[in-house]
């Protein structure tokens, strides 16, 4: 039983020293900031559905998604995000990013299937 606890107690370090290893140790939570805060996608269907297909490539849909520096659905740098990694602001800072860097998401994924990062 001891042996038991004392494995129990490794796991909680770990788990609070490494955010990402949660997802191994215990069940996911979801990326949500205190505040309930909302964004409104006012796109078209076709810009829609190229911000969908990025972000299937890009995280297979996850908002909790690492690779590195890189994090959320839209693989956004974290310095990005400016530390509010909530589903409404990589929304958001995705829809930013896409709309200053390529003009559209249907452009954005012209530039994906050429180089394969978003």
């Amino acid at each position: 039983m001891k042996l038991k606890s004392l494995f129990m107690v490794i796991v909680t370090l770990i788990t609070l020293a490494l955010p990402s290893v949660t997802a191994i140790t215990g069940p996911a939570t979801t990326a949500e900031a205190s505040t309930t805060t909302t964004y409104v996608c006012t796109l078209s269907n076709k810009e829609k559905k190229a911000k969908a297909w990025i972000a299937k490539r890009e995280s297979g849909g996850n908002y909790r998604a690492r690779n590195g520096r890189y994090y959320g659905k839209y693989q956004l740098t974290v310095s990005m995000l400016k530390g509010d990694y909530s589903k409404a602001n990589q929304e958001k800072t995705a829809d930013r990013y896409a709309h200053t860097r390529y003009g559209s998401w249907t452009k954005a994924k012209v530039h994906w299937l050429g180089y394969h990062w978003f």
